[in-house]
């Protein structure tokens, strides 16, 4: 078992990560889809598939289209 401070450091470097990733994406679809705003692209732990429908809704896509869309960003 892992003493906590360890365990904390590992999640703390995961979560920077994914920040990391996420920004980069967004950034990349207020490019390719201005209407998109800051609001829109939030990404908040256990909000994901609230803002998933945010923008499913606003860019007028399928969960499926728009999972494609991100990925291939």
């Amino acid at each position: 078992m892992l003493p906590k401070f360890r365990l904390t450091l590992i999640i703390l470097t995961m979560y920077t990560a994914i920040a990391g990733y996420w920004n980069r994406k967004k950034e990349k679809l207020k490019q390719l889809y201005p209407l998109i705003t800051e609001e829109d692209l939030l990404f908040s732990e256990g909000k994901e598939k609230e803002m998933m429908e945010r923008l499913e809704y606003k860019l007028g896509k399928t969960k499926e289209e728009l999972r494609y869309v991100i990925e291939a960003l």
